[in-house]
């Protein structure tokens, strides 16, 4: 049973139950602000066998809202005869630094005993890969057969292509971009904004306070998931149908008021504002020339996957990650109603996705 704290943060806490989870300690990280992340936890879940040789592991990054569990958000993939084939391979996904599933992050206790809070140090994308491969060294696993992940894991898949091309044999991004565009900055600056408003925010040092900004990460779980869907999916399965209840709402209102609860009771307002933060900055041309001078550096192969629908992070985003990219495989389009999240969807489509990207890494 989960304790008070949930009125507070849906993180996972010190005194809850880890489930399957591990953890391992990988020491400081040092991250490109110039700060120094202490003595940094990674929490992680693994099926699989790694072999004698530790060369069968494949690398699963989580999206923003994800975390190590894989069956748990991504069903039908992991598994003996699944994508990620558990008779052959060792399959790993880290909880990311800035996380709130038990990897170090704002609602972790600092140095000084206390909770992080506003004090929790900015991230980017390839502090997030810097951790990774800290926490890789400490399970010895040198070379990963595959690296691969949807939105928020794909960049950290593409950033693992540019800067280690010697230890992934091949990596696969899906929904995702080499860059944060405008428009996404613009949407997730507005979401950041309803978090940082709400008057529990307290700028961020919420934590010992009977109620956290649980309205606010709402709000901001609302504008989110509209641009998860698709126009058309919201207007033919809601409409201007009303809820049927006393509240008068109608079924959109229902529904988005449904997905911003669950939201808040396992997520961390301050670790929604960590890792969209560190969206926000992606750029994986940065300081290296540019993007096409970046994604032209990669040196293996590389599968880009669109969603047909996706609305926030459109097609022309992985079609230039397989324009540039010297190995890439053709652009591969999934065709889904389901928008953005046509990845969590469409499991056979981004399964047979999968299953190619290994061959090529092989």
């Amino acid at each position: 049973m989960r304790d008070e704290t949930v009125k507070v943060t849906g993180a996972w806490l010190e005194n809850h139950a880890p489930g399957d989870r591990r953890f391992i300690k990988i020491g400081d990280v040092a991250l490109e602000s110039g700060e120094i992340l202490s003595d940094v936890t990674i929490a992680y879940q693994s099926w699989g066998v790694l072999n004698d040789k530790k060369d069968n592991a494949i690398l699963v990054n989580h999206a923003m809202t994800g975390w190590s569990d894989v069956p748990g958000w991504w069903p039908s993939m992991v598994g003996p005869g699944m994508p990620f084939d558990t008779d052959k391979y060792f399959v790993l996904c880290p909880n990311v630094i800035g996380g709130c599933q038990g990897s170090t992050g704002p609602s972790s206790i600092a140095p000084d005993g206390k909770r992080y809070g506003s004090r929790f140090p900015s991230l980017t994308i390839r502090d997030m890969v810097d951790a990774e491969i800290e926490f890789s060294d400490a399970l010895g696993i040198q070379k990963y057969v595959l690296a691969v992940g949807p939105s928020l894991g794909g960049m950290r898949s593409l950033e693992w292509a540019v800067q280690l091309p010697h230890r992934v044999g091949a990596i696969c991004t899906i929904g995702s971009s080499a860059v944060a565009t405008g428009d996404q900055i613009g949407t997730w600056s507005i979401e950041l904004r309803a978090i940082r408003t709400d008057r529990n925010f307290n700028n961020g040092d919420y934590y010992d306070q009977e109620r956290g900004p649980v309205e606010g990460m709402g709000i901001a779980r609302r504008i989110a998931h509209l641009t998860y869907r698709t126009e058309a999916e919201m207007d033919i399965r809601f409409g201007r149908e009303l809820q049927g209840d006393d509240t008068g709402r109608y079924a959109v209102e229902s529904y988005l008021d449904h997905q911003a609860d669950k939201l808040s009771r396992r997520f961390d307002a301050n670790t929604y504002i960590a890792l969209t933060e560190a969206m926000i900055s992606h750029d994986i041309g940065r300081e290296r020339g540019g993007v096409a001078a970046a994604l032209n550096s990669i040196a293996i192969p590389v599968v880009a996957v669109s969603i047909d629908t996706d609305r926030l992070f459109p097609q022309r985003l992985q079609a230039e990650i397989a324009e540039f990219a010297p190995q890439a495989a053709p652009l591969v389009t999934i065709s889904s109603p389901f928008g953005h999240d046509g990845f969590l969807v469409e499991v056979e489509s981004v399964g047979n996705v999968i299953r190619q990207a290994l061959k090529l890494a092989e």
